[in-house]
């Protein structure tokens, strides 16, 4: 199966037009959006956010969300991570938007360094309807059917597949099968466990099952991650 295709990250500022929508998609790099105007709501794995000017959302590398902007026009910075496997937190805020938008003008590392300095958590402000409800508990790992989440909800099963690939740009199975295959990749590049248990803990019925699911995700089969050293001096640790 080939793998799904990646989105080019634009570094430095990048605006949007009232009403823009991005359909879901992911990098292959961590990066830091910063906004700098207006506002939007973005819906992916960790959750759906209305993020404004101030804030700031953390993306690990190969997370996949998808965005939906206000009505009026936006400024959004793109600030690439260095290699981090576990990134603070996911949407934070930075007392100071104007030095964080002067550092970027001088496209040097300071930028980076300041937003993981600076930065402050946001509070919880995750959105909670009942797709938002749905995300959290496949995120989680729930194994419930989706017809009869649904039913427990007073919904059909149409109507929540409907709902929810219009809030988060994929279906209730591929956002569960996406979580499941992003957790197996964290797990093989941040620790030295063998790939035939870290199938069976992230989920997956078998090695190969896992080996389809990150190569589909990533370009890249568990083998080959194990054998980048970008990742391998990245602090591996055992679980």
């Amino acid at each position: 199966m080939a793998p799904d295709p990646l989105a080019a990250l634009s570094d430095g500022l990048q605006p949007f037009q009232p009403h823009t929508q991005c359909r879901r998609h992911r990098h292959d790099h961590a990066y830091a959006a910063v906004v700098i105007a207006g506002g939007y709501v973005e819906a992916g794995e960790s959750g759906r956010y209305r993020v404004a000017a101030g804030d700031v959302i953390l993306h690990g590398a190969f997370d996949a969300h998808q965005n939906s902007f206000g009505p009026g026009a936006s400024v959004v910075l793109n600030v690439r991570l260095p290699a981090i496997l576990e990134l603070p937190l996911v949407l934070g805020r930075v007392p100071d938007l104007d030095r964080i938008a002067r550092l970027a003008e001088r496209k040097n590392d300071a930028v980076v360094q300041a937003l993981l300095d600076e930065i402050e958590p946001a509070g919880d402000r995750a959105m909670a309807d009942w797709p938002d409800l749905l995300a959290n508990e496949l995120r989680a790992g729930m194994k419930t059917p989706i017809s009869v989440w649904a039913k427990k909800h007073g919904l059909t099963r149409e109507s929540v597949s409907r709902g929810f690939r219009r809030v988060y740009g994929v279906s209730p199975v591929r956002f569960r099968a996406e979580v499941r295959a992003r957790a197996a990749w964290y797990m093989l590049v941040s620790t030295r466990n063998p790939l035939s248990a870290l199938s069976l803990q992230s989920g997956f019925c078998d090695q190969s099952h896992m080996t389809r699911a990150v190569h589909r995700m990533t370009g890249r089969s568990p083998g080959e991650w194990r054998r980048i050293n970008w990742f391998k001096t990245a602090h591996p640790h055992t679980d």
